[in-house]
């Protein structure tokens, strides 16, 4: 049976059925105390270069290049820990992406969620 792999705002409330609840921004989220967010990791390292992320600017209009450019920065040797160590978590439990971008649908949890999915 595939695992399930979803994401949403870190500021919505958690949910018994989140499973493993992994924060994937690179910044922590703004007004949130760490207790309020209940995650169970903070994995900064597969967040999108802060050059990508400024360059982005969470523009609909970009976000297929954004897309390509984030993809392209997880194949990154410096980056296989922490890609391997979310595909491990994706692999064994439900895993709840969380990102505070207010546009989750053109964001690197959705961008991770499908990646995820497709290479299991």
């Amino acid at each position: 049976m595939a695992k399930q792999i979803t994401y949403r705002r870190v500021y919505e409330e958690p949910s018994p059925e989140d499973g493993k609840r992994v924060l994937v921004d690179r910044v922590w989220p703004r007004g949130m105390r760490k207790e309020e967010a209940r995650l169970d990791e903070w994995l900064r390292d597969v967040a999108p270069s802060t050059e990508l992320r400024k360059w982005y600017g969470h523009e609909p209009g970009r976000f297929a290049e954004f897309r390509r450019r984030y993809l392209a920065e997880l194949r990154d040797a410096g980056r296989r820990e922490a890609v391997e160590h979310l595909r491990d978590l994706a692999g064994h439990d439900r895993l709840m992406l969380l990102t505070a971008t207010k546009d989750v649908d053109h964001s690197q949890a959705a961008v991770l969620a499908e990646w995820l999915t497709k290479s299991r």
